[in-house]
């Protein structure tokens, strides 16, 4: 089944029973044209669990290999503990 870019876009991002964040970009490598990762606009209490900052808002680069199921929601096959692993900050361009 073939997803559109658009469809993936602005989908809640859900690792057991805490909302991550919200989709905002989908990242594909222009050598191997794969998505490699989604941009995540991280909740506060992710970030919290992630990052140890209280703060909403900060986007973080999720794995696409940590992604399970996706339709309403993008659910994570990881359990929270592992989301540092998953998760990285963007480059600074």
């Amino acid at each position: 089944m073939a997803i559109k870019y658009k469809d993936i876009r602005w989908k809640k991002v859900i690792c057991e029973n805490l909302t991550v964040g919200e989709v905002k970009e989908v990242i594909i490598d222009s050598s191997s044209w794969k998505i490699t990762h989604f941009e995540v606009e991280l909740t506060s209490e992710a970030a919290e669990l992630v990052l140890g900052v209280r703060k909403g808002g900060i986007r973080n680069l999720l794995a696409v290999s940590a992604i399970g199921k996706t339709n309403k929601t993008v659910k994570l096959k990881v359990k929270k503990g592992q989301l540092k692993i998953y998760l990285k900050a963007p480059k600074a361009k």
